[in-house]
């Protein structure tokens, strides 16, 4: 009986340019991405102040609550605006982060309808102070922000959430690129691990594929029934360019990035991490290892951002 070339599970992964986590810190975030830089990246308030310097445009910040006390005066703080975005400055994975879409009878009016008192965003902002959220769970601030509203073009395919795309940068190199769609399963939040769906692009044309749900194919958004394949992005050359730029912000060789397309002011930067997951492999059936070793075996990569740019759609044509 004769046996196949390939025997075991990891085998087929490696042949097809899979990387796993193991390797990803090993190969790629310990010797590219230099502890001393990763509060830039963990402190969203810094984050935001650093691209806001360097003329990369960012949702608006409307306040910071750093201390308890600072509750008190919260109807003060947020009495200027009808709908706003709470997030945890040292926040991860989407945890913690509140979206009030309106008001409605004097309470918040939170993006899945159910309302909320001003004691209870209060409360919620008690608990983000408290670490609840934070890595390492150390004390942390609370930022409030202006409330992205999403492209239309992503209308049917989003469910009561705004879509993001996460890009995966290289030695300044965009490398792998998927949009990520909230569910009713993910509470209208774009994040995979709470049920949100994965959906690839092509790097040279901003074109959709196919989407990955839990791991499984899908064609379809479950909620709403959007067909997830070939829809153009907008802004393509512009959203990588922000990717690449963010490269140089932070110092860091691999990271994700994460842009959202708003209506009224086209691309914003959300946030930039410096241990970015590894299912954006799945969204785009590709494995990274192929393309991040051509960049690696490079050396020197171009210093402009649109030569940057261009060689990532080259090695992805």
């Amino acid at each position: 009986m004769g046996f196949s070339r390939i025997r075991f599970p990891w085998e087929r992964l490696r042949t097809l340019g899979i990387m796993g986590m193991n390797e990803r810190n090993a190969d790629f975030i310990l010797p590219y991405n230099s502890r001393r830089n990763f509060p830039l990246v963990d402190d969203k308030s810094k984050t935001k102040a650093l691209a806001l310097s360097a003329g990369i445009a960012v949702p608006k910040l409307y306040g910071i609550v750093e201390i308890e006390h600072q509750i008190e005066k919260l109807g003060e703080m947020l009495g200027p605006y009808e709908d706003f975005v709470i997030k945890p400055a040292h926040g991860s994975g989407g945890e913690g982060i509140l979206i009030i879409a309106g008001r409605q009878n004097g309470r918040h009016r939170k993006a899945n309808g159910v309302l909320a008192s001003e004691d209870e965003v209060g409360y919620h902002i008690s608990n983000i102070l408290s670490g609840m959220y934070s890595l390492g769970g150390l004390p942390d601030s609370a930022l409030i922000e202006y409330r992205v509203k999403f492209d239309p073009m992503f209308e049917q395919i989003s469910y009561q959430g705004v879509p993001d795309i996460r890009t995966v940068v290289f030695r300044g190199v965009p490398v792998l690129a998927m949009m990520r769609l909230p569910t009713r399963l993910s509470d209208g939040k774009a994040n995979l691990h709470q049920g949100a769906i994965g959906v690839g692009i092509h790097l040279a044309n901003g074109r959709t594929f196919s989407g990955v749900w839990h791991e499984t194919p899908i064609d379809q958004h479950p909620d709403t029934g959007g067909e997830l394949a070939g829809l153009e992005i907008p802004y393509w050359n512009e959203i990588l360019a922000l990717t690449a730029r963010c490269h140089d912000l932070v110092g860091l060789g691999f990271i994700g990035v994460d842009i959202v397309l708003d209506k009224d002011f086209g691309p914003l930067m959300l946030e930039i991490n410096a241990r970015p997951g590894l299912s954006i492999q799945l969204a785009n059936k590709i494995g990274f290892l192929p393309r991040l070793r051509q960049i690696e075996r490079m050396r020197e990569i171009p210093a402009s951002v649109d030569e940057r740019i261009k060689l990532a759609q080259e090695l992805a044509a």
